[in-house]
């Protein structure tokens, strides 16, 4: 029998839970069926079973983006995390008010849209990097974004200087959680500054880091609106991460099932690489 206090608790969440109805789970089981059948965003004429997620293994370019993503999510979540936490090492020290000017500037990409970043940088690449190669006769700065290698750099770059400050903030915020007391101990134990870090902050930084990676590893996945602004997935197709593999193929070729077929690969892939990152960072956590 429910209490008033129970009734009150499921009165203020039948809300969410509604919305959460509505916009995740109805979706996701009607996505589900509709990759087993031939639907064409309209109708749905005959049931093909797993038909859709053959062709789709068989795809080399589902595959070719499908590994692209995976190169692309390995690079940038280690660049991310490591310049985001050098950023919050940076930004906790003494240095009166310039920590919240470092702050402000390291977080102000995060601000940008990715459309409007993608455009950003593409002008950087191609107008700005090529004045300068054309100036200079350094072939460094010449014909970005027109080969596959500095595509996908120029796409790393692009989404590393977005996340850094945003993942910063999380870092900063755990580094100010760790109590004077521990730090203070270790210095009067002797330790430098760098086993400080190594052997004190670092652990009990593992909470962020759960919550850093699984941030990072999910916009990564799933990165569409940069992709598309950058390079559109050129040349041939080179950088085409498999967000837009999935919505070419849905809106452009107007291949409906077969395009949920691949989003639901894809979302496979995505919660499996999540539960198996958070419960393997979760383990290392140590308890302040």
């Amino acid at each position: 029998m429910l209490t008033n206090k129970s009734k009150a608790y499921w009165l203020f969440l039948a809300p969410s839970l509604l919305g959460l109805i509505i916009v995740l789970f109805i979706p996701l089981v009607m996505g589900g069926y509709y990759s087993l059948t031939d639907w064409d965003g309209t109708m749905v004429s005959r049931f093909l079973g797993l038909h859709n997620y053959i062709i789709a293994f068989q795809d080399p370019t589902f595959i070719n983006s499908l590994v692209f993503t995976a190169k692309f999510t390995i690079v940038s979540v280690i660049l991310i995390n490591v310049i985001a936490l050098a950023f919050a090492q940076l930004v906790t020290q003494k240095l009166g008010r310039w920590n919240t000017f470092f702050r402000t500037v390291f977080f102000m990409p995060n601000l940008i849209g990715g459309i409007v970043l993608g455009f950003i940088w593409q002008f950087i690449f191609n107008k700005a990097f090529q004045g300068i190669g054309d100036a200079t006769g350094i072939h460094f700065f010449q014909n970005w974004l027109s080969t596959p290698s500095t595509g996908f750099w120029g796409l790393v770059i692009l989404f590393v200087w977005q996340m850094s400050g945003y993942m910063m903030i999380i870092y900063v915020s755990f580094i100010n959680a760790i109590p004077d007391e521990i730090m203070e101990a270790a210095a009067i134990d002797g330790a430098t500054s760098v086993q400080t870090f190594l052997r004190v902050k670092l652990p009990m930084l593992m909470p962020a880091f759960t919550i850093t990676l699984f941030l990072t590893l999910s916009n990564a996945f799933k990165m569409y609106d940069q992709n598309l602004a950058l390079t559109a997935g050129g040349p041939f197709n080179s950088t085409e991460m498999t967000a837009m593999n999935i919505f070419n193929e849905a809106f452009s070729n107007n291949n409906m099932s077969y395009a949920q077929a691949k989003a639901m690969i894809f979302l496979v892939i995505i919660v499996v690489i999540s539960i198996v990152q958070i419960i393997s960072t979760h383990k290392k956590e140590v308890s302040l």
